[in-house]
């Protein structure tokens, strides 16, 4: 069963898993001559004084003994080989398998425990692979070579181990009908070990500042423990093997000394065929020792082996079967009837009638509360996700058409988690482009407000970053992330509340740089704050997975009034005040000029009154006033202002 599931990650090492039992049988002959050898040289040699006997025999044991030597390296040698490479295929497949997930996919695994089923499950495998190809093969060959010269040398003494056989088979069967499933529970309690360090790791900072060391030890010690527990339960039942070997071994060659040394007695049989025969008991008894271990590290690596098998055996949920090899014309992008929901089985759609066409070139903003899936529409544009219903195209083709590096290549898309890899700036920012000069690096750098902070450090672009970029701030890592995502040259780009770190004087500087050098581009951005998608062409609103509205920012005042877009651009600086701010106040706040200044104080309080009402002015300082998406004064004599 091992080899049919396994023999093709061989591979390459056939050849080395061949010669190693080649080896290994030349060197359980030279075992198996050794005895006889010594039978000889104490029954002809030593009993009757010929040194003539005793200087052959003596030679030739020092040759059977280098000959062992040399076969047993070989042999250990090319096990070594084809163990390792057998692990390394598995390993390179399970990796592969990954990197081919659909983002479905990946969510049914967490990224503990891929690293556990690489790392150790992978090792375990290793391991048993070795045994398999070395011991595997060794035991029996040595068991069967034994049990023959046992009968040849004494037919009466060989059934001693008829007896001892079916006690020793009982009692292994028993240790891997219990082993078996405690080693499964130890590797999944491994998964939740390696999940909590991996955690702790990366949340440092955020321990630390809530000074919550001690409880942090306290839960990984309550986890370790448990696999402390789990793992002497299976050690437990696996560490019986010795004593009843042992029992078997030490009964054995009890029985043979106390009924062979009765037969020496009756002149049956000769001092040196009993030294044989004691000899072959041993290695008897030493190959099913070795067989038993084979057989618990056979159970222990089983239970790996079928957390591989479904990392292997999942099936891709999204198939790169697309007939378009080129890129889509342009940027346009269509949605048709969509909806998506991240489980297949369940009528509860994440996404739910969605209909929206997007010019190409068209800059726009996509807003909504949290949980309102504004991720899960955008991520089915690069075909992240498959849609359960609908279609969705791009460059007027249907996603599905096109193989997917074409389409991911012409979609650049940044991430609400900003994922920065150990490296330089520059190896980072080349996962964009790998052939990028230095001079559109630069320039895209530029573009995203990221050029000057990266100048500033020692090394400029060859700075290393840590893991994750632990050495950026949260802002950096954005704006980094944005350049990166700029070198794609791509023909979309999606901006998943990529700028919630950056400061609002750099956000709008950055979108100055956007409109001025990607006329053609089409955008769409994700948002939590107004000034982030005001200037857009239009503004999808979504609420629960349906959209709500969408329009310019001013069409949606009109139609869904202020309380439909997002208001944390003032909030807690003029709603705690009771009072509006004048132009100068809030484009002083806003560190922009006033002739900067739109619409983007509009707050839940602020109304649009009829022209016969009355301002909503508390004195005759001068107010900001609703008219249409203009900010103006409130008069101080309370006349209309909407």
């Amino acid at each position: 069963m091992f080899f049919k599931k396994y023999y093709k990650y061989i591979g390459q090492y056939k050849k080395q898993t061949f010669l190693s039992p080649f080896f290994l049988m030349f060197e359980t002959a030279i075992e198996v001559t050794i005895p006889l050898i010594m039978a000889f040289m104490i029954d002809d040699g030593i009993s009757k004084s010929d040194t003539k006997v005793l200087f052959i025999s003596g030679f030739a044991l020092i040759m059977m003994a280098l000959l062992g030597l040399l076969f047993g390296t070989q042999s250990a040698r090319n096990a070594s080989i084809a163990s390792c490479g057998f692990s390394k295929n598995i390993g390179e497949a399970m990796f592969y398998k990954i990197q081919n997930f659909s983002f479905k996919n990946i969510d049914k695994y967490s990224s503990s425990s891929l690293v556990t089923r690489l790392t150790y499950d992978v090792k375990n495998m290793e391991n048993a692979f070795r045994m398999i190809i070395r011991t595997l093969f060794r035991s029996p060959i040595l068991f069967v070579f034994s049990v023959t010269m046992t009968f040849i040398l004494n037919a009466k003494l060989a059934l001693i181990f008829l007896i001892a056989a079916p006690a020793l088979a009982v009692g292994l069967g028993f240790i891997i009908f219990k082993a078996f499933p405690l080693f499964q529970k130890m590797f999944v309690q491994y998964d939740k070990v390696e999940a909590k360090v991996q955690e702790n790791l990366t949340g440092i900072r955020v321990v630390k500042s809530f000074v919550q060391e001690d409880r942090e030890i306290a839960e990984f010690e309550k986890e370790a423990t448990t696999l402390k527990n789990l793992s002497k339960s299976a050690e437990k039942i696996v560490a019986l093997n010795v004593p009843l070997m042992s029992v078997v071994m030490n009964g054995c060659i009890l029985a043979i000394l106390w009924l062979g040394g009765n037969l020496i007695v009756l002149e049956q049989f000769s001092a040196g065929k009993m030294l044989s025969f004691i000899n072959y008991a041993m290695q008897m008894i030493m190959s099913l020792m070795m067989l038993s271990m084979v057989m618990v590290n056979i159970v222990i690596s089983k239970a790996s082996a079928n957390r591989i098998n479904e990392v292997l055996n999942e099936e891709i949920d999204l198939k790169d079967n697309g007939t378009i090899s080129s890129p889509p014309q342009n940027g346009e992008v269509e949605f048709k009837d969509v909806y998506f929901n991240y489980e297949r089985k369940t009528t509860n759609f994440v996404l739910t009638d969605i209909n929206l066409k997007i010019k190409s070139g068209e800059k726009v903003g996509i807003v909504g509360g949290t949980g309102a899936s504004k991720s899960s529409l955008l991520q089915l544009i690069p075909r992240l996700y498959d849609v359960e219903v609908g279609e969705i195209k791009v460059g007027g083709r249907n996603v599905k058409d096109y193989k997917l590096q074409p389409l991911r290549d012409s979609v650049a898309m940044v991430l609400q988690k900003n994922v920065l890899f150990s490296g330089t700036i520059k190896d980072n920012l080349k996962w964009g482009n790998i052939e990028a000069t230095d001079e559109e690096i630069e320039n895209a750098c530029k573009i995203a407000m990221a050029h000057n902070f990266i100048k500033n450090f020692a090394d400029g672009y060859s700075t290393v970053l840590g893991q994750g970029g632990v050495n950026l701030s949260g802002g950096q890592k954005q704006r980094i992330c944005i350049a990166r995502a700029l070198l794609k040259n791509p023909k979309i780009i999606i901006l998943d509340d990529s700028t919630s770190a950056v400061d609002i004087a750099t956000e709008n500087n950055l979108w100055k740089n956007f409109r001025k050098s990607f006329k053609d581009i089409t955008v769409l951005i994700v948002a939590q704050r107004i000034n982030s998608v005001i200037d857009c062409d239009r503004i999808i609103v979504l609420d629960e997975g349906k959209i709500n509205g969408i329009g310019s920012h001013s069409e949606l005042l009109k139609t869904k009034g202020s309380e439909a877009l997002p208001i944390t651009l003032l909030d807690g600086k003029i709603v705690k005040s009771g009072s509006y701010p004048s132009k100068k106040e809030l484009a002083e706040w806003l560190k922009i000029e006033v002739s900067e200044l739109s619409s983007a104080i509009i707050t839940k309080k602020q109304k649009c009154c009829s022209e016969n009402e009355p301002c909503d002015c508390n004195n005759e300082k001068e107010e900001p006033c609703c008219s249409n998406d203009k900010v103006e004064q409130c008069c101080g004599d309370k006349k209309g202002c909407c």
